[in-house]
């Protein structure tokens, strides 16, 4: 039973704010998590727009920033409102929390986490400073909902005390499924384009496409500054390649429904909404064996980065060869997401893990 009702929840997200400006993934999660908390009845927050975040590992920085978290602090101390529960959205060694341990403590309010990681290797270091608050930050929260099994193991090795872990799988903001893809059209692709990861990931699939036989197609969602370069990573494939630019939420979907299978090798992704979103859908994924991917992805065999681009070829070719197996994994992806992904299921495991803590401190 979700019981919600009549509480207060203040939310901090130290990373970026819920209304942050600029879209990304973290700005979404946030907005998705404040939603769902809320769904359980409860008057969610934001209770501070503070950002603390460290990109470079800048120990000048490091110090502005806990001058500014403590006056924060120390305003919310004597101005916050009567809450019942703290919730933090992802404490890690660039962007550690340094409000809400010491506020719910001086206040005495139950303090959680969402996705918060402990990086020991980066107790030493530039980071030195920011990663050992982010562990304390940890120690301070009665539970933390983890999101990968990968953040479980630091997670569950350094755990404080009797502190609750708690798994929380990523999900869609959703109460039911998007319609089914027909999965005649061509093949998807969705990543911001910009240099690391998301590059890598797109070198990835140049090259894998360099092994694709037959009457093949991809689409490209997404846009961002190193778009030129993608455009030169796929200049060879001509017109088999079609660049669809950033979408809103309306034209991905419509993305999704004409797509055969979506591809995205997942370059040190966390997980990656696209997953959801695609096999919600119904597409079937191809992606490599990854240590996110692995808790989002309908369990099967995907290529390890150690097999290279023409293992992702062999598998895309399986599919595009297959509609029986098409439609087969996209069944059972979509059923995955029903059962586990959404939205409903997610604000029935945050509340089922807070409410005896809340009940404790009544």
């Amino acid at each position: 039973m979700i019981t919600g009702a009549g509480r207060r929840v203040a939310f901090y997200a130290p990373l970026k704010s819920p209304h942050h400006p600029v879209p990304s993934g973290d700005r979404e999660m946030a907005r998705n998590l404040m939603a769902i908390v809320a769904a359980g009845g409860a008057s969610v927050d934001l209770v501070s727009e503070l950002k603390i975040y460290d990109k470079q590992g800048d120990r000048a920085l490091q110090e502005d920033l806990r001058a500014q978290a403590k006056t924060e602090a120390d305003r919310l101390i004597h101005t916050l409102p009567d809450m019942d529960l703290w919730v933090t959205y992802h404490n890690y060694y660039k962007a550690p929390d340094l409000i809400g341990p010491i506020v719910a403590h001086t206040r005495k309010i139950p303090y959680v986490q969402i996705e918060s990681t402990r990086a020991t290797s980066r107790l030493s270091g530039p980071w030195a400073g920011f990663a050992t608050s982010a562990h304390r930050s940890c120690d301070a929260a009665d539970v933390i909902f983890y999101l990968t099994a990968n953040d479980l193991i630091t997670l569950k090795r350094e755990r404080f005390e009797n502190q609750n872990l708690v798994h929380f799988p990523p999900f869609l903001p959703a109460k039911t499924l998007p319609s089914a893809a027909r999965l005649t059209g061509p093949m998807l692709t969705a990543g911001m384009m910009r240099s690391g990861d998301k590059l890598a990931s797109y070198q990835i699939i140049a090259k894998t496409l360099v092994h694709l036989t037959g009457d093949w197609s991809l689409q490209i969602a997404g846009d961002g500054p190193a778009r030129a370069e993608v455009e030169t990573l796929m200049a060879p494939f001509g017109t088999r390649v079609t660049f669809l630019g950033q979408l809103d939420r309306i034209q991905m979907a419509a993305a999704y429904d004409r797509a055969s299978l979506f591809l995205w090798p997942g370059v040190n992704e966390a997980f990656g909404m696209v997953y959801l979103e695609a096999q919600g859908h119904g597409l079937p994924v191809v992606a490599q064996d990854r240590p996110g991917l692995r808790d989002v992805l309908l369990p099967g065999t995907y290529p390890t980065p150690e097999d290279g681009p023409k293992a992702l070829a062999h598998q895309i070719t399986g599919l595009l060869t297959d509609p029986a197996l098409r439609a087969s994994l996209g069944t059972a992806a979509r059923r995955m997401i029903s059962k586990t992904h959404l939205a409903p299921a997610a604000t029935a495991r945050f509340w089922s893990a807070v409410t005896p803590l809340l009940e404790a401190t009544t």
